[in-house]
């Protein structure tokens, strides 16, 4: 939320960044979030979601929060320092089983081509993304864990995507609560912080992430979600098994991911079709090659029709020669 936050645990923060779309990051070194210190107070919607990017790198902080979903409620301890240059989130569950989600990590760089996959992209690559795709507008102030709030729409401007509802700390522009939209206006999930410990700026720079290399592969999408683009993995992300190829999409707030695969013998597999997961949904679908049998699996918080369509769309192009 997320914020990242790690992505089971909060689905909207783990899409952020930090650093000012008008700064140059990707010829800097790492995001200096000192430069919060002298920033004024964000006067426009676009504004005040570049200081919450900002925000959810650069403060460090303890909060309880609360998720609710179509799946029920559940409370969360959270954390986000910074040691060295380098984040570390952890969500643990209060309740039910004893689920624990961390990451390490550091920054993707600015520019959209070079956004790292983690969904930790600087913010001139996820601003660059919305323009076209959603509408941002203010809608008044309240109070949130005791904290005064301004809130913050982003509607979709298609069906391709889900919109969202941000409460923003007016102090340090940290989203306090979080709620996700679907295609019909219904709250699909709402994500909010019930306790939040003073945050306290980094006084040092958030070092950016090595740049990652997309892996080839000869199967190629036919058709895509207007805004989405691939990024490239980092090491550590997704499957690193060399029968299974992975992508990851996302149109700066959204995202999902592909997977496709050889099926071995005696393998259980996916039934093709429509899966649901709580707000998760994911398209399978099974492809005939030869003597092989293929699974492609497209999975994430997007709506289903545009995930079907792009399973549907995957289609083999062997290389040049090749048999």
């Amino acid at each position: 939320m997320p914020t990242r936050w790690i992505a089971l645990a909060a689905p909207l923060l783990w899409l952020w960044g930090a650093g000012p779309a008008r700064a140059d990051a990707s010829a800097a070194t790492g995001l200096d979030c000192l430069q919060l210190t002298d920033a004024s107070t964000p006067d426009t919607p676009r504004d005040w979601l570049e200081r919450s990017l900002w925000a959810s790198h650069c403060y460090e902080f303890r909060a309880r929060a609360v998720r609710i979903s179509g799946d029920g409620v559940r409370t969360l301890a959270l954390s986000h320092d910074v040691e060295n240059g380098v984040e570390r989130e952890i969500a643990s569950y209060l309740d039910g089983p004893p689920v624990v989600y961390e990451r390490r990590g550091r920054v993707g760089r600015g520019s959209p081509a070079e956004a790292i996959g983690t969904g930790r992209a600087a913010p001139a690559a996820i601003l660059a993304r919305l323009d076209g795709h959603y509408q941002l507008t203010l809608d008044g102030a309240s109070r949130v864990a005791g904290r005064d709030v301004v809130r913050l729409n982003i509607e979709s401007q298609d069906n391709l995507r889900y919109g969202h509802r941000l409460w923003l700390d007016k102090r340090t522009g940290l989203p306090l609560k979080q709620v996700m939209v679907g295609l019909d206006g219904r709250v699909l999930e709402t994500f909010q912080m019930t306790e939040l410990g003073e945050p306290s700026l980094y006084d040092g720079t958030i070092d950016f992430e090595p740049l990652a290399t997309q892996p080839s592969s000869p199967w190629a999408a036919r058709w895509l979600p207007t805004g989405y683009h691939a990024l490239p993995l980092p090491n550590d992300f997704g499957v690193r098994s060399a029968p299974v190829a992975h992508r990851l999409y996302s149109d700066g707030l959204s995202s999902f991911s592909l997977f496709i695969e050889p099926v071995q013998r005696r393998q259980r597999i996916l039934r093709a079709g429509m899966h649901r997961l709580g707000i998760t949904h994911a398209a399978v679908r099974h492809v005939r090659l030869g003597e092989r049998v293929f699974q492609i699996v497209a999975i994430g918080e997007v709506p289903p029709m545009a995930l079907a369509r792009v399973v549907e769309g995957m289609e083999y192009r062997p290389p040049v020669g090749a048999r």
